[in-house]
């Protein structure tokens, strides 16, 4: 349990450093998008379980991904840099890309809670070949 601990907070100030420099980079818009990236995916995830439009088969790959997303053990350990948060990148990336394929791209458009900026991103990602 110390170690979950330990990953979590050492995940928090690096996601806080991460916005702290685009902060002090002059680049606010960026570090607003960035801290609100989490929440934002977050609160899509959640939308999109409750949505009627989303087949249950679907649902039941956001809650794998949830679970996957929530377990403190990974494929590649989130403290390694960069590795470490790619491979929770590619895994939502490809259950973005199933539940796009079911329900289209103008669902995650009309349920993300963000910025312009990070939906294009999401869908940009979402719709590659990985």
């Amino acid at each position: 349990m110390h170690a979950v601990l330990l990953a979590t907070a050492a995940g928090l100030v690096l996601y806080g450093a991460f916005v702290a420099g685009l902060v002090l980079a002059g680049r606010r818009r960026d570090a607003r998008a960035l801290a609100g990236f989490i929440p934002d995916c977050i609160v899509l995830f959640h939308r999109l379980l409750r949505d009627e439009r989303v087949p249950r088969r679907r649902k039941l790959v956001l809650v794998g991904l949830m679970g996957y997303l929530a377990m403190p053990i990974d494929l590649v350990p989130d403290f390694i840099p960069v590795a470490g948060a790619l491979d929770d990148a590619i895994v939502v990336a490809l259950v973005l890309r199933h539940v796009i394929r079911a329900g289209g791209a103008d669902l995650i458009r009309e349920l993300w809670p963000g910025p312009p900026r990070s939906l294009d991103t999401i869908l940009g990602v979402a719709s590659q070949r990985v």
